[in-house]
């Protein structure tokens, strides 16, 4: 029987009737990915920025997590077409693009992930995962079908943008990074402030105006809940580093007690 490649993070998201709540895979390990996969949230995203992952080690990911029901989506380092044309290669379905300010950068994005004649991306299907290794049928002609185009907006004139960059062909969905724009309001570390928060909302609500879903990072549970009442259709609410960093720090405290108790012991920094 002819092979068929699972539903979208787009698709995903036009057929729910609740927020989806996804945790961020950081750690480049394979086991974390697996095991944040099997958690029971709706979707994992494979970093690529802020991580050291590379195209192995995301293909190590995308395997782990394939036997669970979670949507992958990858975010790349940048919006370079060869980067996003390997990474779509691999077999991510999903992708999300870090730093897009302006309906240009979203236009540019979008041509990179289809193929000719309406974009620009390499073909290599029958060397690819993408489309298992021409064992998906009509892979070509409907490639556009089994990927979906993400862009995160972090910056006042992405912000400015939102709905202009929402409304480019071809991309599928809006995606707001707090952290980056509080840092470029000057508020850097500040992502929960009032300003910040406000200039989130509004891109919510310019986004969906023009009928895209609209997600955002939010590991405070309270300003995820604030954010999925304003509208928010997909949100990042934790971090497998994170969650282990916290998790630990927890289990030392109950069983060590806090560092400051122990002032003579040595704590390094490893270079």
């Amino acid at each position: 029987m002819p092979l068929r490649l699972n539903p979208t993070l787009r698709e995903v998201l036009a057929n729910t009737d609740r927020p989806l709540y996804g945790g961020w895979i950081t750690t480049g390990s394979p086991v974390v990915a697996e095991i944040m996969a099997g958690s029971g949230l709706d979707w994992v995203l494979i970093d690529m920025e802020h991580a050291p992952n590379g195209l192995e080690s995301v293909l190590a990911q995308l395997y782990a997590v394939s036997g669970y029901a979670v949507t992958p989506a990858v975010r790349v380092p940048v919006g370079d077409t060869v980067i996003i044309k390997q990474v779509l290669d691999l077999g991510a379905q999903n992708i999300l693009v870090p730093m897009v300010a302006t309906a240009e950068q979203a236009r540019d994005v979008a041509a990179a992930a289809q193929y000719p004649p309406f974009g620009r991306r390499g073909v290599g299907s029958a060397l690819a995962r993408s489309a298992r290794w021409n064992r998906v049928d009509g892979y070509l002609p409907e490639a556009a079908g089994h990927v979906s185009v993400f862009v995160q907006i972090e910056t006042p004139e992405g912000i400015d943008n939102a709905r202009a960059i929402a409304e480019t062909p071809g991309i599928d969905g809006v995606f707001v990074g707090p952290s980056d724009l509080a840092a470029a309001m000057g508020l850097l570390g500040q992502q929960t402030h009032p300003d910040v928060t406000a200039r989130v909302r509004h891109a919510f609500t310019e986004v969906l105006a023009t009928g895209k879903p609209v997600g955002v990072n939010a590991f405070d549970p309270d300003q995820a809940a604030v954010y999925a009442h304003h509208g928010a259709t997909f949100l990042l609410v934790g971090a497998d580093a994170a969650l282990l960093a916290r998790g630990s720090e927890a289990l030392a405290h109950r069983f060590i007690g806090s560092p400051r108790d122990e002032p003579d012991r040595h704590r390094r920094i490893a270079q």
